[in-house]
């Protein structure tokens, strides 16, 4: 028999090499070649393709303009706030009318131009809030609560005190306070009245000033104040503090964003009604009662529950 050379399959599969003779006989052929079957991924990828799956759509940060081809834009933030470059894009949608979630100090919120009639609208659609219903300024500095509201108390030399030297001292902070809107404040925002006689003409608005890195980011780079609203589950006083939980829950309604800066703890703000003549403290959270708070319980002018704006956060 003639000598043998060896032939290489298909020059791409290095580990199989058949030694064939120059000339043999039919019968001579093998009936079968057996190919070794490709070695499975390590798990850490199959896993890792698994969480890729479930996750919302990442952030494209070469495209940031505003697009909903691919659904949900889901962006990964540093709580520490080191990484505020990604806010950028996120700054660029909600100038464009998006509606997105955020975190804050306390619970995560829902999020949107204040001066976006159209984004507002949505956010209500969003969050299923009444038309009747208020919502919440998320500022940068006690200048923007002076525009869009009366302002604090700053005493009046009859043994008032100045609410407003206390109130330096709590924000940034987890409190929102109850003020009365002033005319710059789009009327979206506000409710004229409740349901009791007695509050008929009030047109008040909670405001806060969060102490979050990310959340600051957000408004600085935006130069502008937020309306908001917390992120809530199906049940009474239940939010929703998961960021891939809020993805499932609010992304079909229509959210556009969301800014994943980790779990939070449920811890709603303080909210303390600056409108009557004592503080009063209408709903305890994560922020201390002062000093120059009055308890609910202990003042017959606060607030009923029926009377209570849904404030946030």
């Amino acid at each position: 028999m003639a000598d043998s050379k060896t032939v290489r399959v298909g020059g791409r599969i290095p580990w199989l090499d058949l030694a064939v003779p120059r000339m043999l006989r039919p019968s001579q052929f093998p009936s079968r070649v057996s190919f070794p079957a490709p070695a499975k991924p390590p798990l850490r990828f199959r896993v890792l393709a698994m969480a890729v799956k479930r996750s919302p759509k990442r952030l494209k940060y070469s495209a940031p303009r505003f697009t909903k081809e691919g659904g949900l834009v889901y962006v990964e933030a540093d709580p520490s706030g080191e990484d505020s470059w990604k806010m950028d894009p996120i700054v660029a949608l909600l100038k464009q009318g998006a509606v997105g979630v955020i975190p804050t100090d306390t619970v995560y919120a829902i999020v949107c131009d204040l001066k976006s009639p159209s984004a507002i609208e949505r956010l209500r659609r969003i969050k299923h809030i009444e038309p009747s219903k208020p919502l919440s300024i998320l500022c940068r500095s006690l200048r923007d609560i002076d525009t869009y509201t009366t302002g604090f108390p700053r005493g009046d030399g009859q043994g008032h005190a100045s609410i407003f030297r206390a109130v330096k001292h709590c924000l940034p902070g987890p409190y929102t306070f109850i003020l009365t809107a002033s005319k710059e404040l789009p009327k979206r925002c506000m409710r004229y009245g409740t349901p009791s006689a007695k509050y008929a003409a009030r047109k008040d608005v909670g405001v806060r000033i969060p102490d979050d890195s990310i959340c600051r980011a957000i408004l600085e780079k935006l130069d502008a104040p937020l309306i908001s609203t917390s992120v809530k589950g199906l049940k009474e006083n239940e939010w929703l503090l998961d960021p891939v939980a809020i993805a499932d829950a609010y992304g079909p309604e229509g959210l556009d964003f969301i800014v994943d800066g980790g779990v939070r703890v449920a811890d709603p703000s303080t909210v303390v009604d600056i409108t009557r003549i004592t503080p009063v403290v209408v709903r305890q959270g994560k922020g201390p009662k002062l000093p120059w708070m009055e308890a609910e319980e202990d003042s017959e002018s606060a607030l009923k529950p029926e009377d209570l704006i849904p404030y946030t956060t």
